[in-house]
């Protein structure tokens, strides 16, 4: 179905997410196989389903591939309930067989009912995002303080857009140090995916340098025909409290709205506490999406909760 679906992307490219775009899955797909389930009638594609497989220590599961935030269902209309539930169920049945199954699903798709009905469950995410349609409305959104952060991290920076890949993930790794962590994916996974991204324009880097020149923070920042994204960061430990971080995200909103204008900015979540109260003070409001997931080996359900439960120790204590 990869060729279906490749060909369904280039029709659809202004209404299917830049995580779903068949270049993005080859970009972040090295370390395992993507496909799509695809259900046609004579009038074409109806609804599409991409995934991504893996296959480790014996077992195989549809996961979420690095770097991406949503996939799920798309359907190619605004079709009725009734037509979801059979399109979905369509879907289900040509999924392939593995072990378990974990996907994000994107926060337009409200409706997994059949997914429930095949014995799937579901669990509530947030991510938060800014109607940039209303350039005054954002800036009276913004919390006084964080108001009064930025421009005092403006009086001490300067953000630029010049800067390499490697420049890029250096910082973005001080971030997962600081906290103890290894780097989820390496170098190379990520100069892949940001080399697709960059051939397209559909992405922008942001440093934030001091006078003597030193990196204090970075961001990369995606697009769709919909909405930016702000996908990957990372800051100094020894060069945090310069107010960097606040700075480069008020840049990349301001990016959007301006350069790009697009009418979405998506923060790209955050269900961590310290993290989540950021995003409120810059008046982004709450778009819920569904993790989605199913397990068919008893013994892979008990490793994914243990390491679940290994994350939740991680946000509490707040790394």
């Amino acid at each position: 179905m990869q060729e279906i679906y490749r060909k369904y992307c280039r029709e659809q490219a202004l209404y299917l997410p830049v995580f779903a775009q068949d270049w993005w899955l080859d970009a972040v797909c090295t370390d395992g196989l993507w496909d799509a389930a695809v259900v046609m009638d004579q009038g074409g594609v109806r609804a599409v389903l991409p995934w991504f497989l893996k296959q480790k220590a014996g077992f195989r599961y549809i996961t979420m591939p690095h770097f991406t935030k949503h996939l799920g269902p798309f359907f190619a209309d605004n079709y009725s309930l009734t037509e979801q539930h059979q399109l979905m169920e369509a879907l289900i049945a040509q999924l392939p067989r593995v072990h378990a199954f974990h996907q994000n699903f994107h926060p337009d798709l409200t409706n997994w009912l059949p997914f429930y009905w095949a014995g799937y469950r579901q669990t509530t995410r947030y991510t938060y995002c800014l109607d940039l349609r209303d350039p005054a409305q954002v800036q009276r959104n913004i919390n006084r303080n964080m108001r009064r952060n930025i421009k005092k991290a403006q009086a001490k920076l300067t953000v630029s857009h010049e800067g390499t890949p490697e420049a890029f993930y250096a910082i973005n790794r001080l971030s997962f140090e600081r906290q103890g962590l290894s780097t989820p994916y390496t170098f190379e996974q990520f100069a892949r995916q940001d080399a697709a991204l960059a051939a397209r324009a559909a992405r922008q880097f942001f440093f934030a340098k001091d006078a003597a020149g030193r990196t204090h923070a970075a961001a990369c920042l995606v697009r769709d025909a919909r909405r930016s994204y702000y996908h990957l960061s990372g800051d100094d430990p020894a060069l945090r409290d310069s107010g960097a971080g606040i700075l480069l995200v008020w840049e990349a909103i301001r990016y959007t709205q301006e350069v790009w204008q697009l009418p979405i900015f998506d923060f790209s979540g955050s269900m961590v506490p310290n993290i989540e109260a950021i995003r409120r003070q810059f008046g982004a409001v709450q778009s819920p999406y569904s993790y989605v997931w199913k397990h068919h080996s008893p013994l892979l359900a008990w490793i994914d909760a243990w390491r679940a439960a290994g994350k939740r120790i991680i946000c509490r204590e707040g790394l």
